[in-house]
């Protein structure tokens, strides 16, 4: 019997959540015996190299980068491949690639399209969350089975489509190998870390904000991670006197060990579908101080696991700080078993196990 093949459909292998998720449980999928294909618009990016050898990479000719109409382009392209190919199902990974989901339904392929960003954003307003939901059931009518990352995500998902189709698998963040967590450091002053793509949305200037309001001497903190506001953020940090206090590393491959040396995690986002670090930061057994912004904040409802504070709140975000830099460090093996769910074979399994129930 021939082994079964699944078509993943990127845009590119931009350094996005979305793209690493789906590039590795590509290659997950490929160890596991399945025919992996990913068809891409661009192979712009430097998440390339994660799939692996096993893993076939088809590229649009022409190449289709990002702009404008560039996701209509490439759900065109993707159709007109898959009309020329067969395979027993089609992965449409994250939010940003459902029109894709749009044009491959009715393809006679079974299409699983994954829910990867929030989908009811208080700060969007009614009318235009109203407009989301009417957009979201148009692209995704005619997909088999849609993918969420927590159970609130799958219930919203179900009301929004209007149908019970969302099941719940749990974010393949973690590697199976992934090293056990090391003991919280005792360095002074205690490390903070944060990280993300620099944009307003991800709160880092909040966050900056939050940490003046600490003494002089209470913490260093680092954020690691690059973007467009790289520079207004230098620029902040100097203007409140932070310069020697706040470190941005830029872009770096493993946050690993930036988790390793820090004892505390801040996730100051005004919203996130579904975020791997704060999942990568307890799995290194660090403690996280997080804004309302996730389901996935419900991880931090365990003892010693952190603290969650209101969205646009940076008052908040300091006493929040404060108090967990303020306790006994939490034992980092209970914090990294509160995500042992969302190591990657576990996850890429229960995928296999939802195409193989839509083939015919």
């Amino acid at each position: 019997m021939a082994a079964p093949s699944i078509l993943v459909v990127l845009h590119d292998f931009a350094l996005g959540g979305t793209e690493r998720v789906a590039v590795r449980l590509a290659e997950a999928w490929a160890k596991q015996g399945v025919a992996v294909t990913i068809f891409a618009g661009s192979d712009a990016g430097p998440l390339r190299p994660l799939a692996g050898e096993a893993v076939e990479i088809v590229v649009a000719e022409p190449s289709i980068p990002r702009g404008s109409g560039s996701r209509r382009r490439l759900a065109q392209a993707a159709r007109t491949f898959v009309d020329q190919h067969r395979f027993d199902g089609l992965f449409i990974p994250g939010n940003f690639h459902w029109p894709v989901a749009a044009a491959l339904a009715g393809s006679g392929i079974p299409v699983v399209a994954q829910v990867s960003a929030a989908l009811d954003k208080p700060q969007r307003g009614r009318l235009r969350q109203w407009a989301f939901e009417v957009r979201m059931r148009h692209l995704l009518r005619g997909v088999q089975a849609v993918v969420a990352l927590s159970d609130v995500a799958r219930d919203q998902a179900d009301r929004i489509l209007r149908r019970l189709v969302t099941t719940t698998i749990a974010l393949p963040a973690l590697s199976d190998d992934a090293a056990p967590p090391l003991p919280i450091p005792e360095t002074k002053p205690p490390v903070i870390l944060a990280a993300g793509r620099l944009v307003p949305e991800k709160g880092f200037a909040r966050l900056i904000d939050a940490f003046a309001r600490l003494p002089v001497g209470a913490a260093q903190l680092v954020i690691v991670g690059d973007g467009p506001e790289a520079e207004a953020l230098r620029r902040q940090s100097e203007t409140l006197g932070l310069a020697d206090r706040v470190k941005l590393v830029g872009y770096v491959a493993d946050i690993r060990p930036w988790l390793d040396a820090a004892r505390l995690f801040v996730l100051a986002s005004d919203f996130e579908g579904y975020p791997a670090v704060l999942v990568e930061a307890l799995a290194a057994g660090r403690p996280v101080v997080a804004t309302d912004c996730t389901p996935a904040t419900r991880l931090l409802d365990a003892p010693g696991a952190g603290m969650v504070v209101p969205l646009d709140d940076s008052e908040a975000l300091a006493r929040a700080i404060s108090a967990m830099l303020a306790q006994s460090p939490p034992d980092p093996e209970a914090l990294a078993a509160l995500v042992a769910h969302h190591r990657i074979g576990a996850a890429a399994a229960a995928y296999l196990d939802l195409f193989a129930g839509l083939r015919p």
